[in-house]
């Protein structure tokens, strides 16, 4: 099919998976494990593996850092762990590279904004998100919403279930701008039924539906906007990494 042409330059969308620049266009000899765990939690990710005899096999090089790839054996079973970098675009940048050399399926986690009073630390699974980033708008045609995979929701539920958690779907509001979540727009997002907010997901979400794998997300609360007259950013929820690995590890695996 031809380029779908738009005024709006973002909403042209192109549905060829061939690109002049595709993930493994490097050619690397990587052959990755089908699972993985792409987490948004900071340095945190590479203590966690040292701690677990993770294995680094790979490295992701970018103009900002290098992103070390590990494989962990967890319970027997393979699965890759690696740091998701903050941002649509190069959070699928790497997730894409990753797909190419051979994981197929995903869950993540990472911290979000609360829009409505939850407390920090409160573990939700987003089953849609709007769609307020570009990233997604090149993996996926225009719309207003992206859904995430009901097979990896189900695997997050079963795993919540057993860690005797409540399990909470929740709408996310996706957005490129961290500094441009006005008081109008916060409001505009809750009346359209979101109660968090963070920047990755829709476009993860896309990527993943484009080339035809498994992924699904863990959020857990950070800061909280649900005052828009009082900001608080808490803790930024870093009280719970630990637990969102363990809680992805034990997901994957049922996938």
């Amino acid at each position: 099919m031809s380029i779908r042409k738009n005024e709006i330059p973002i909403l042209e969308f192109d549905d060829n998976p061939m690109a002049v620049i595709n993930p493994t266009h490097e050619n690397q000899n990587i052959s990755l494990p089908p699972k993985c765990v792409f987490a948004f939690v900071g340095g945190y990710i590479d203590v966690y593996a040292q701690e677990h005899h993770a294995q680094k096999v790979a490295e992701f090089v970018s103009a900002t850092k290098e992103y070390p790839i590990y494989v962990l054996e967890d319970a027997g079973e393979e699965m890759v762990l690696c740091q998701a970098p903050v941002g649509a675009a190069p959070a699928v940048q790497l997730l894409d590279w990753l797909i190419g050399y051979g994981v197929k399926k995903i869950i993540s986690t990472g911290s979000c904004g609360a829009l409505v009073p939850f407390s920090e630390s409160t573990f939700l699974v987003p089953y849609k998100a709007l769609r307020d980033e570009g990233t997604s708008y090149h993996y996926a045609a225009p719309s207003r919403f992206m859904e995430v995979s009901q097979t990896a929701r189900k695997a997050i539920e079963e795993t919540v279930l057993e860690h005797h958690m409540k399990y909470q779907e929740v709408v996310t509001w996706s957005t490129d701008g961290f500094y441009r979540e006005t008081k109008e727009k916060v409001e505009y997002r809750k009346s359209e039924g979101c109660s968090v907010v963070e920047m990755e997901c829709s476009a993860l979400a896309a990527c993943a539906a484009f080339r035809n794998v498994t992924w699904g997300m863990i959020l857990y609360t950070a800061d909280t906007l649900a005052d828009v007259e009082r900001y608080d950013e808490r803790n930024w929820g870093g009280d719970s990494y630990a637990y969102a690995l363990r809680l992805c590890m034990d997901a994957v695996k049922k996938l």
